[in-house]
């Protein structure tokens, strides 16, 4: 290792040049031609002679018009913007890659005492031998190009950490300097940024899933360096829920969830399908209605009540057919964040929880691929660079072969059916400076679907997103997003031209974000920022298709609202122990026109009787505005090392509003905005929970509890006609509601045997009351939800025989769903009547089941085309005929109960991935 470079090493070569032999001024032009051209043509034309690394030269290129000057000039020059040094000497010209060459050391050069940088500034930068033995790397990384004088003794390192098997950026990786109380956090995007001390340091990387690594540097100047980190080698691939050590324990958030994709492939799901929301709704205090069901019940909260978020973008419909599938490719997503206790300031417009689901960042190095073959469906997903180092392509697709499936069966009436969708995403991410980048992502998924010959029901997504990160300093930084959202579905109804129609709905948003960050110090993080969206509602048209037709033209008039809000919030740690995340949010909504909006009278049901007026308001003129103060606390103690309390409330607003009379969410489900009829949805939530690690953190136990309540819950009278009701505010009802529930979660992180055991007590009640009988339902008591289920039970484990065999399982018990029954009959004017019950007052039968599966892992030669993994599962081994609904039917007189059920046999499947 040189301690530091100086003439007296020159001595080996030969000095003697005939003086007439140099010319010490040149001419000389260049165009973008290659520095190492360009020293070539400085040799032959002055006669010096250099010497260098060519390693060195390559990145460099010169431009520029130089007329009868100096040697020396021209080479200060051309070598102003790199990191190269030269002396000249008696006709040698020698270039150093970063540092000075000196003549002559320092007086104190030999003083034990003496620092890694002089105190003088035109002191050359030293170090000691012994101050580079604390890094375990033994190359030496030089940063910036020395100068001669300079008044700093602080430089600034910046660069990009990046994970070894998937070239991905490392988020959230400290890296300090060994020795000295200077250290710095990456960002999501792998950036950091510092200053440290002149002269040699040994910088350390810290993380909870990477290993350590140091790096031996000495700073000349400012200068980049990036590095790569490899993970950490152990089995938390087999866990779903990946927490990172002692991260249950540290964050004040309560009832957050993060789901690790690459993970699933283990999990026996349904058709072998890899589904983030499924594996999601086996976490405690996440539900669905029922096998096959489109949408999940968050705390008690409705379908609606969930904001789905993929890019930044809102995902109104994330389920495939029915619910069977979701929207959301696996194998180009990268994490999904779940907030189901504390929602961050950050977020808003729903009241239950946040989906907050990142794709990849495709790797900028190399190209890389994943696919999947499946019983009914094919996926594949690339990673393409662009620019290498800088800029990349990732680039998936998948679709269902089911239509051919269907079509080769001998069943008239399924041949004759249709079932089919697709979806595919694109995202572009361009690095344009240590300071800036950019991300834009498109979603686009399609679904149709026809259970009878004449009829073909159709719906999409669709989702545009752009984002800039920018970074004013090491403090300071920023996001500008911009996104946009649209939901459509279309029924095309064609039995006979006189019946014939086309009935279509569009939801369309656009929104504008600005999210700021700022490291005040290190017990305060503040984040701040302001957004504002616009929507546009087509709420349904119809149209005949024949002149002829009996049918009547229906055109919903549009909706159109602005919600915006600002926030500000801080993660104070007050001292050890104790961590407090607040956040203050405000949100306001204004109802737009151009509109005509019913008056109905005062202190009377809303209903076409009680109408007594209209007013018409122009395009964009203010309807109604509504808005509030949502604030978030929540607040981490540690009871000991490995044990921590955590409180938090909540309060969140809803201005957007689900229209549903199904059980569970359906694809012709319409959206409706608050107006001068319908207030937005409240909610407050408090939640308190005990979080303890046990065995070294192989074993994470945590128990929540929360209580929530809810305003202006939406419901709807009995017998509600919802599409295509130009005045849907009398068929719908507001109460209140409440939710309580304990949760319970015990995971194993390690060892051959992991995985997690879930239980959750819950309770969702509904209260619709009112002065006039007809808005009443049970008498205006509170009433169970449609989708309250007591208890919740979900198992999943895992066992790894070997490295490449394991055996998962995935068991679910869950309490059956309320109902309402018909309790007997009446007869009025020679006509009978059904009798029902109190809405909800009984239950379907409980839900339970088995599934099992096996998978097998290729063989783990570094040096091949690509990575294997086969998954052989059967779904619901067991052959429960789980019920999905039960429906009544008067037939003769008499009431018979029928039941539905999705899958009442064992679903065996085999799926194949691939990685390369």
């Amino acid at each position: 290792m040189r301690k530091i470079i100086f003439t007296l090493c020159l001595l080996a070569f030969p000095l003697f040049v005939s003086a007439q032999d140099l010319k010490d001024k040149i001419t000389l032009e260049a165009n973008n031609t290659p520095l190492e051209s360009v020293l070539q043509t400085i040799e032959t034309t002055s006669g010096y002679k250099f010497y260098f690394e060519t390693e060195w030269l390559k990145s460099y290129q010169v431009s520029g018009s130089y007329k009868d000057m100096a040697v020396e000039d021209v080479l200060n020059d051309i070598l102003g913007k790199t990191d190269l040094n030269f002396v000249i000497l008696k006709g040698k010209v020698i270039l150093t890659k970063n540092s000075i060459v000196y003549d002559k050391l320092p007086d104190n050069y030999f003083d034990p005492s003496v620092l890694s940088i002089a105190d003088e500034t035109d002191k050359p930068i030293l170090f000691r031998q012994n101050e580079l033995q604390k890094s375990d790397n033994n190359t030496v990384a030089l940063i910036g190009k020395e100068k001669k004088k300079s008044d700093k003794k602080l430089f600034t390192v910046y660069g990009y950490i990046r994970n070894l098997r998937s070239g991905e950026p490392a988020a959230n990786v400290t890296i300090r300097v060994q020795g000295k109380n200077i250290s710095a956090v990456t960002s999501e995007k792998g950036y950091y940024k510092m200053d440290i001390p002149a002269g040699a340091n040994v910088l350390q990387t810290e993380s909870f899933t990477f290993k350590k690594l140091s790096k031996k540097v000495i700073m000349y100047n400012d200068g980049p360096l990036d590095l790569v980190i490899e993970e950490n080698v152990n089995s938390l691939d087999e866990v779903i829920v990946n927490s990172k050590k002692k991260d249950n324990l540290k964050s004040a958030v309560t009832g957050v969830t993060t789901i690790n994709i690459e993970a699933m492939k283990n999990i026996p799901l349904v058709l072998g399908e890899r589904d983030i929301f499924k594996v999601a709704a086996s976490m405690p205090g996440i539900k669905t209605a029922g096998e096959g069901s489109a949408g999940f019940n968050v705390r008690g909260g409705k379908e609606d009540q969930n904001l789905v978020l993929l890019d930044n973008a809102l995902l109104y419909n994330p389920s495939h057919f029915f619910g069977f599938f979701s929207a959301v490719n696996p194998f180009t997503t990268k994490e999904a964040n779940i907030y189901k206790g504390s929602i961050p300031a950050e977020f808003g417009g729903r009241l239950s929880s946040v989906f907050d689901i990142t794709s990849k960042t495709a790797n900028n190095e190399k190209i890389t691929g994943e696919g999947g073959v499946g019983p009914v469906t094919s996926n594949l997903a690339l990673q393409i660079p662009v620019v290498k180092g800088k800029s990349s392509l990732l680039i998936g697709g998948r679709a269902t072969y089911s239509d051919w499936i269907l079509k080769s069966l001998k069943d008239d009436k399924l041949k004759n059916s249709q079932a089919s969708f697709y979806d595919a995403i694109v995202k572009y991410s361009h690095e344009i400076n240590k300071n800036n980048t950019i991300e834009t992502s498109f979603y686009y998924s399609h679904d149709a679907f026809s259970i009878t010959s004449d009829s073909l029901y159709k719906y999409s997504n669709r989702l545009a997103s752009v984002k800039w990160d920018h970074s004013f300093n090491d403090k300071n930084k920023g996001s500008l997003i911009l996104t946009n959202s649209e939901y459509k579905f279309n029924i095309d109804y064609d039995s006979n031209n006189v019946n014939a129609f086309d009935f279509g709905y569009k939801l369309n948003e656009t929104q504008a974000q600005l999210k700021m960050k700022y490291l005040f110090s290190d017990k305060h993080k503040f984040g701040y920022g302001i957004s504002s969206k616009l929507y546009n509602v087509s709420p349904g048209y119809l149209h005949p298709k024949d002149d002829a037709s009996l049918l009547l033209p229906i055109e919903i008039q549009k909706e159109k609202g602005l919600e915006s809000a600002a926030y500000i919030s801080d993660n104070f740690k007050v001292n050890d122990k104790l961590l407090i995340d607040v956040g203050l949010r405000y949100s306001t909504f204004a109802a737009l026109g151009a509109s005509t909006q019913r008056i109905y009278q005062a202190d009377a049901p809303l209903s076409d009787a009680t109408v007594t007026g209209t007013k018409t308001y122009a395009n964009n003129e203010v309807i109604k505005t509504y808005g509030g103060f949502e604030p978030r606390i929540a607040a981490r103690y540690f009871l000991g090392e490995d044990f921590s309390i955590k409180a938090s409330y909540d309060k969140t607003y809803q201005y957007i509003h689900l229209l549903s009379s199904n059980t569970t969410q359906s694809p012709t489900d319409t959206w409706k905005l608050s107006d001068s009829n319908v207030k937005p949805q409240v909610a407050q939530q408090f939640s308190l929970g005990l979080y303890k690690n046990l065995k070294d953190d192989m074993y994470e136990l945590s128990l929540e509890g929360y209580y929530k309540k809810s305003n202006n819950f939406l419901d709807y009278k009995v017998g509600a006609e919802i599409l295509l009701n130009e005045h849907i505010e009398t068929e719908l009802l507001q109460g209140e509601g409440k939710a309580y529930g304990v949760e319970l979660l015990l995971k194993k992180t390690e060892g051959k045997l992991n995985g997690w055991i879930g239980y959750t007590y819950s309770r969702t009640f509904v209260k619709l009351d009112s002065q006039f009988n007809e808005e009443k339902v049970n008498n205006g008591k509170f009433f169970p939800a449609n989708f309250d289920k007591p208890h919740d039970v979900s198992i999943v484990m895992n066992y790894k025989f070997t490295k490449r065999y394991s055996l998962s399982g995935n068991f679910v018990y869950q309490t059956g769903r309320p109902i309402t029954f018909p309790t007997g009959s009446y007869t009025y004017n020679g006509a009978q009547y059904t009798l029902y019950s109190d809405r909800n007052a009984f239950r379907i039968p409980d839900y339970y089941r088995l599934d099992i599966g096996v998978n097998i892992e290729g063989n783990h030669k570094i040096k091949k085309l690509a990575q294997s993994f086969w998954n052989v599962s059967i779904y619901n081994v067991l052959g429960r005929n789980n019920p999905y609904s039960i429906f009544f039917v008067t037939n003769d007189g008499k009431v018979k109960a029928y039941k539905t059920s999705i899958f009442s046999i064992p679903i065996p499947t085999v799926t194949y991935n691939f990685k390369f």
